[in-house]
């Protein structure tokens, strides 16, 4: 609970043995927040007298963060940090679907609730009791499970492996239609839609499919091409495709490695990825300990409500409203 505005300083440890007394605490201390945690072999309010060691986690929701913030080396809607717009908010609802389509079909959890947090993410509580009861290394190895290398900072370039593992291709096909409805043209983050946009994104293609990039680049800058960004994506995929005699038409150069080879194709991939697979904080999944922010409380900063959010329904859902 933070018990003043602007103190970042929790009173943790908080247990109540009943709503009535939940309720009375609240009361009094009016707090602006309040997170949960786990629950625990005695009550945490008791934890100063009891022995070192002896509060231990029992069970706790299985729990996930994803924050805008994580996105910020990708959003050109001119937002960061704490700033969102319907341009960079469409990136959660990409990430919703990937993680609710993966614990739902690949670990078969069952009650699996989102959130939005109020400010700029969303948060994902899995309530299922065999997920409540997972171990801090099963809570670490479901967050993994989804974890991609995006690249860093210092190291911008990542590349998967080939082939793909099949909840990656899923995802692929998942994001790549919301990736050129929302990624690509002007109104969204317009990666394809002006010439210095799509020499930026060329100029990433494997320095072996440099003359496709040439001849792409040549065409487009034509004041006879009106392709739209949609189209410039898949002429893209189709050349890329051809190249690496992929289609039959054409054979790979003959000196590309199979290793060249699959960088090459799985450029698409990886592109997809780098803008809309979903960013987790993952330290907040791995513990049974680690706090989150309770459902259906006022966020401090912008008075928003920690609301729930059907991951079908998200084109709907209004953060602003």
């Amino acid at each position: 609970i933070e018990p003043t505005p602007g103190n970042e300083v929790y009173i943790r440890y908080q247990s109540f043995l009943s709503q009535e007394e939940l309720t009375t605490a609240i009361q009094k201390r009016r707090p602006t927040k309040i997170d949960i945690g786990a629950v625990f072999n005695y009550p945490p309010k008791d934890n100063k007298s009891l022995p070192s060691g002896k509060l231990q986690t029992q069970e706790r929701e299985l729990v996930f963060d994803i924050d805008l913030t994580d996105y910020d080396g990708v959003r050109n809607c001119g937002c960061d940090g704490a700033k969102i717009c319907p341009k960079c908010w469409s990136f959660m609802g990409m990430a919703m679907e990937v993680m609710d389509e993966g614990l739902r079909n690949d670990f078969g959890f069952e009650h699996v609730a989102w959130f939005y947090s109020g400010r700029r993410g969303v948060h994902c509580w899995v309530c299922d009791d065999g997920a409540r009861k997972l171990t801090n290394e099963a809570r670490s190895a479901v967050a993994t499970y989804f974890e991609v290398n995006l690249g860093s900072d210092k190291n911008k370039n990542f590349h998967l492996s080939s082939p793909l593992h099949p909840m990656l291709t899923r995802a692929y096909d998942i994001l790549e239609p919301r990736f050129v409805e929302s990624v690509l043209p002007e109104e969204g983050h317009a990666l394809l839609s002006t010439r210095a946009s799509w020499t930026k994104l060329l100029m990433t293609l494997p320095k072996q499919a440099n003359s496709v990039a040439a001849k792409l680049e040549e065409k487009w800058g034509s004041k006879k091409d009106n392709t739209t960004p949609e189209e410039k994506w898949n002429e893209l995929k189709s050349a890329l495709s051809a190249f690496i005699g992929k289609t039959g038409s054409s054979k790979a150069p003959k000196n590309m490695s199979n290793a060249d080879r699959a960088r090459v194709e799985n450029w698409p991939v990886e592109t997809v990825f780098k803008y809309v697979y979903p960013r987790l904080d993952i330290n907040v999944s791995k513990m049974q300990n680690h706090l989150l922010k309770s459902p259906f409380c006022v966020h401090p900063k912008t008075g928003r409500v920690c609301v729930p959010i059907e991951v079908s329904n998200f084109a709907n859902f209004d953060p602003f409203q």
